[in-house]
């Protein structure tokens, strides 16, 4: 592999159940009653504010709906990461495996539907800059399609100078992961940050199940190649 594209929540950044308690909160308020498990694993995780809104409602809604309760959500996630001091860092090995990225010169960047407010809330709390060329950064700006579809991973394999074939994606989520599988990424890990590895046993397409970025073989990534 020449390079690496990271999606961020529940893979650098493990906070699945702080999205979960988020948008169970927004389902309720929006149709009255809250996602059950399989609608967050499937509906959720992976897609935009717009669909998840779409789905919860049953049909398109207004832009001033969707900026509307995503902001409400995004903020009422942010005030939660920022109370839960204890679980609010980076995955575990996610620091030192991106130390030996930036120090190999590996071309990498991170694809993650989460829009500017959360991206810019990352960088900032994260200190993401001492690893990635922020403007390379893939997010959710509204003119790019939710995953399952392939735009993501395919325009992050452009930012970083490679073809999706000789990236390596690392997901957590069904629709990331199809959507990594429709771009034609040369190889797939799954983190099981949340789920447990049976989750994942029986989807196509993985290359690998881990657990902490300690269990990535370094040794894959071509490390003599210099981006353009």
């Amino acid at each position: 592999m020449k390079g690496i594209i990271f999606d961020f929540n529940g893979t650098l950044f493990w906070d699945s159940k702080l999205h979960y308690d988020a948008w169970r909160e927004f389902s309720k308020e929006l149709r009255g009653y809250e996602f059950t498990d399989d609608e967050m694993r499937n509906k959720m995780f992976g897609h935009t504010n717009s669909d998840i809104i779409e789905y919860a409602i049953g049909h398109k809604p207004s832009a001033e709906m969707v900026e509307k309760y995503g902001e409400e959500k995004e903020a009422l996630y942010r005030k939660r990461c920022l109370a839960d001091k204890e679980n609010f860092k980076l995955a575990p090995g996610a620091a030192d495996f991106l130390d030996f990225l930036k120090e190999h010169n590996i071309p990498r960047t991170i694809a993650t539907m989460s829009e500017w407010s959360n991206v810019e809330f990352y960088i900032r709390e994260f200190g993401l800059a001492k690893w990635f060329d922020t403007e390379k950064i893939v997010f959710s700006d509204g003119n790019i399609p939710g995953k399952p579809a392939p735009d993501i991973f395919r325009i992050a394999a452009e930012k970083i100078n490679l073809n999706p074939e000789d990236c390596l994606v690392i997901e957590d989520a069904i629709a990331g992961i199809r959507s990594a599988q429709a771009a034609n990424i040369g190889t797939i890990y799954a983190i099981a940050s949340m789920e447990p590895d049976e989750f994942y046993q029986n989807i196509s397409g993985i290359d690998k199940i881990i657990h902490n970025f300690d269990e990535i073989d370094r040794t894959i990534f071509d490390c003599q190649f210099s981006p353009l």
